[in-house]
């Protein structure tokens, strides 16, 4: 492929904060090489860092890999005052975290568990009870914090202040959320790297103005991977919740997160665990429970583990609508609202305790 025909395919990656000009109109295409089998792509941004590079590295590459199936993809940067390449990377403090008192990690050993739902209603339900609360969707490559809280389409501000990129989180339902579903379309993949993948996480919440919060909830991605090591690292959590249901095969990943905060180069106290879908309850039987993934699975691993068990939610239709709808159900006064307030309530408790 030629060098001309890969630009026009750059005319595809838009910056969500430059009223979706392309990177192309933009002038930060630097350099296109192809070689074979390789396309090389360099990026130029100023000596101040876009705080969307990541978002447009991961995007560029998603659209020649998209293009050029069976193509080696290199997207690199460089500085416009410096033409020396230089790798991706972030030189960010930890400035912006100052007035947060406790950061709790929302995770879970694998996926489909309802972990986002909890990390949502979570932060609503303490809202709810008066404490000043922010969430950060750390989920990179699955964000569904915009869809669950009504705030697809929308787009954090972004502006330099001083030597520093400042992202402002939305706010809504008395919560500050920050995701990385703000900056890309519902329908694109992100193809990332774990590295990059690592940089556009930190991104999300070391570059945000939180200001002060009592609780900043970050939703993690599921499973036990670099990005995880990356952020108990970088981020200085104060414990972390495991969110998990009743069966066998979930709670055999509880295991490996509780392993993983507990390893001695992490060292992180988990506050508890959080069971959910824990029975079904009909809407005309309000009464009866029906355990359809096994009864107190979440207890015993608590148990075993020797940590708290939080609290136990329903599996409720009206919860998933809700997310569906974007108005959490923990707003509502409702068993399935009311569950997700005492929740909150234990892990204040929790939190306090540490």
């Amino acid at each position: 492929m030629k060098t001309n025909e890969i630009m026009k395919l750059l005319y595809e990656v838009q910056h969500p904060a430059k009223n979706d000009r392309n990177i192309v109109e933009l002038g930060m295409v630097d350099k296109v090489e192809a070689d074979g089998n390789k396309v090389t792509v360099t990026l130029a941004f100023p000596k101040h860092r876009d705080p969307l590079a990541e978002y447009l590295i991961g995007s560029t590459r998603a659209v020649l890999t998209r293009h050029t199936p069976g193509t080696e993809i290199d997207v690199r940067t460089v500085i416009k005052e410096d033409t020396k390449k230089k790798p991706v990377g972030l030189d960010l403090g930890l400035e912006e975290l100052d007035n947060v008192k406790y950061i709790i990690g929302v995770a879970s050993g694998k996926g489909g568990v309802g972990k986002s739902t909890v990390a949502v209603n979570l932060a609503v339900a303490l809202a709810r009870l008066g404490y000043r609360t922010g969430l950060a969707d750390a989920d990179v490559y699955g964000p569904s914090v915009p869809k669950m809280t009504g705030t697809e389409g929308e787009m954090p501000e972004a502006y330099r202040e001083g030597e520093k990129e400042i992202i402002m989180p939305l706010e809504k339902y008395g919560v500050k959320w920050m995701s990385i579903g703000y900056f890309a379309k519902p329908e694109q993949a992100l193809i990332w790297r774990g590295p990059m993948a690592c940089n556009a996480l930190k991104q999300m919440i070391l570059q945000v103005r939180w200001g002060e919060l009592d609780f900043l909830l970050i939703d993690m991605p599921p499973g036990t991977g670099d990005i995880h090591i990356s952020l108990v690292h970088d981020i200085p959590l104060t414990g972390a919740v495991i969110v998990s249901t009743p069966q066998d095969v979930a709670l055999a990943d509880v295991e490996k997160g509780v392993n993983m905060f507990r390893n001695s180069g992490i060292n992180k106290p988990i506050l508890g665990l959080i069971e959910n879908m824990s029975w079904f309850t009909p809407a005309e039987l309000p009464e009866n429970r029906y355990y359809i993934f096994g009864k107190d699975g979440g207890a015993k691993m608590a148990e075993k583990y020797g940590i708290p068990l939080l609290g136990q939610i329903p599996i409720v239709q009206g919860i998933r609508e809700a997310g569906d709808d974007g108005e959490p159900a923990a707003l509502s006064s409702r068993p399935d609202g009311e569950a997700f307030v005492l929740l909150a309530e234990k892990v204040a408790e929790a939190a306090a305790r540490l």
